[in-house]
């Protein structure tokens, strides 16, 4: 199968979390996918979608808090890891192409989730990492949280912060900038 290079899937996830410690019993998985499509040509975000998951897990307090989903929500209009899984795959080909995220946090829990559930990585091997790409090319000493760099960069946060889709976009963003900066860009 070969890559497709027209656009950049960018994924950033949201999972059950704690205030402290995790609670026995309990681990961090995620509910929900937010995915934003970038054409390279362009830069546009030309696609945006929100995949609420069902975890095994309980959606605490302070997660609701955080990312404003509720129990009743996913349970409601969740689906199984496995299903998101599978529309990563059918619907955003995402074996075929280069996916992004910010930081290293949804590559490795995708990692950990699909060894735990048995269920097959919906990526293909090209992983783009844009914290460290942005911190690297703007000779930043340390790399920085998204909305930090959301700032520094003076692009104004669209959404809620901590949603997978909204954060997804602001994301994409962030990349639309990265590559209409290269030297190289045709954008």
């Amino acid at each position: 199968m070969s890559k497709q290079l027209d656009k950049i899937l960018v994924i950033d996830v949201e999972a059950t979390c704690w205030k402290g410690k995790i609670p026995q019993g309990q681990k961090n998985e995620i509910i929900e996918i937010g995915i934003c499509v970038l054409d390279t040509a362009s830069g546009e975000r030309v696609a945006t979608d929100s995949l609420l998951v069902k975890p095994n897990s309980e959606i605490s307090e302070f997660c609701t808090e955080l990312t404003t989903l509720t129990q009743a929500e996913i349970e409601k209009k969740g689906i199984s890891f496995k299903e998101a899984c599978k529309v990563l795959k059918n619907k955003y080909l995402s074996q075929q192409y280069t996916w992004a995220s910010y930081g290293d946090y949804d590559r490795r829990q995708f990692e950990r989730e699909c060894q735990e559930k048995t269920i097959g990585y919906p990526f293909g091997t090209s992983h783009i990492n844009i914290k460290n790409l942005l911190a690297l090319t703007q000779n930043w000493k340390r790399e920085v949280g998204m909305a930090t760099a959301l700032e520094k960069l003076d692009i104004p946060l669209e959404g809620t912060h901590h949603r997978g889709v909204d954060d997804a976009w602001n994301i994409a963003k962030i990349l639309a900038w990265l590559l209409k900066a290269s030297p190289y860009s045709s954008l």
